[in-house]
């Protein structure tokens, strides 16, 4: 098997023969409504589902249909929008989150434009007629509403990607508790304030998205991120998309199942020459690792962490034995959420409950909106905002609800466990 570890490249891994679990089952399902909210921890393969739904609709692809998806659950039964599609995808974590507000801005709005006028070249490259878009390097929001206006002239409407809708803005969240040289925590607040609140960029942005989406310029979006914190705090300047991530038929749409994992091991087993007995020593070790995930109460099944699945493979079935390392480097930047709620007034106090073993966290519902401000200000409340956050962030999980429906949360697995205990080891030494 070839592992694209770290690519979230659909065609690329098809075209190349790369290990792929067919998630395409889920698109007559994502299609029920025109405005989406899909949120999971970082890492579990959002990037690759947006590149999935971009070759699907893409009208530019649609010669390459029965190579990307004719051997796939949706090859076998399209639904009438496949190929159909104008897509303009963005991806916010190219979004520079350091300097000033007016920087950062400036870094969003030649993102913007950047995709704007690739989408412009490749679409008119690929036969295309399309009217010319203006570009305004000052302000991307026009260069938006001019897109939006030329490809009213063709037949073909607009489905726009959101890849990390929430990420620079996050890394200014995590800021506004990290005393630094050059801003200090004041100027962390006020920078995010800016960022999400009155005219602030990620605001009028979303205003501007709203009003194209509610003129059917922009007649699809999906929008991917981490948490609902960034989409709360602008309020009102995009309230129309439907949120699916509890749903449970969309439980395991990021994430691999047991009995994927399961088959995967069984392979590598095999071709290493191993006793089936190993089957069972090398998927208990994976359950233990990285398994743990469950995103809607109804869901049967708990989901393993996709990429650190990726990695445990790739080394297990290149050296026949496992990695030395059960934790990929690339999650251990998640320590610094932790690091943030371990600055959090009882955020420390919390995550030391979470290292007692088999702790569980009992809130009366994880919360779907709710901004950063309620967090940091009132500390009064119990721990359900601190809980939320961290269930977002991949902390904690759904465990299970008591008699009177509030919600039980526990730590995944031993490597969020072993990520906890470095946090606070670091915080105690610094203390």
């Amino acid at each position: 098997m070839k592992f694209a570890y770290g690519s979230s490249d659909f065609r690329g891994m098809i075209k190349e023969g790369s290990f792929y679990i067919d998630r395409t089952d889920k698109i007559p399902l994502l299609e029920g409504s025109k405005s989406q909210l899909f949120i999971r921890p970082r890492r579990f393969g959002k990037s690759l589902l947006l590149s999935m739904l971009e070759n699907y609709y893409d009208v530019s692809k649609k010669d390459e249909f029965e190579k990307l998806f004719g051997h796939l659950a949706i090859g076998r039964n399209p639904t009438e929008l496949r190929n159909s599609y104008f897509i303009l995808k963005l991806d916010f974590s190219c979004v520079d989150p350091t300097g000033t507000v007016e920087q950062i801005r400036q870094s969003m709005f030649d993102h913007i434009n950047v995709m704007i006028e690739g989408f412009e070249r490749w679409y008119k490259y690929k036969g295309f007629e399309i009217p010319k878009i203006t570009i305004n390097y000052e302000n991307a929001l026009f260069s938006l509403q001019s897109l939006a206006e030329s490809v009213k002239a063709t037949p073909y409407p607009i489905y726009l990607l959101i890849d990390e809708y929430d990420n620079f803005a996050n890394t200014v969240m995590m800021g506004i508790q990290i005393l630094d040289r050059d801003y200090g925590r004041d100027t962390h607040n006020q920078r995010y304030q800016s960022l999400v609140h009155e005219q602030g960029p990620l605001r009028t942005f979303f205003k501007t998205v709203k009003a194209l989406t509610t003129s059917t310029m922009f007649d699809r979006v999906f929008i991917t991120g981490v948490s609902p914190v960034v989409m709360s705090d602008i309020t009102s300047g995009y309230n129309v998309a439907k949120n699916i991530y509890f749903k449970d038929e969309f439980n395991a749409l990021c994430g691999f199942t047991h009995s994927e994992v399961e088959d995967v091991i069984r392979q590598i087993v095999e071709s290493c020459k191993f006793k089936e007995s190993k089957i069972k020593e090398a998927v208990e070790l994976m359950r233990t690792y990285y398994n743990g995930y469950r995103f809607s109460y109804k869901a049967e099944d708990y989901i393993y962490n996709p990429t650190l699945c990726l990695y445990f493979w790739d080394g297990f079935q290149e050296y026949c034995e496992y990695p030395f390392e059960m934790l990929d480097d690339n999650l251990a930047v998640d320590e610094s959420k932790l690091e943030y709620i371990a600055k959090i007034p009882k955020g420390q106090e919390l995550l030391l409950s979470l290292m007692d073993e088999n702790q569980q966290i009992v809130v009366p519902a994880i919360s779907k909106r709710f901004g950063i401000q309620e967090m940091l200000d009132d500390a009064s409340k119990d721990h359900a905002f601190l809980v939320s956050f961290l269930y977002y962030f991949g902390v904690l999980t759904m465990e299970d609800h008591t008699e009177d429906l509030q919600s039980i949360l526990k730590v995944p697995n031993l490597v969020m466990k072993g990520i906890i205990s470095r946090c606070l080891q670091t915080e105690i030494t610094a203390g």
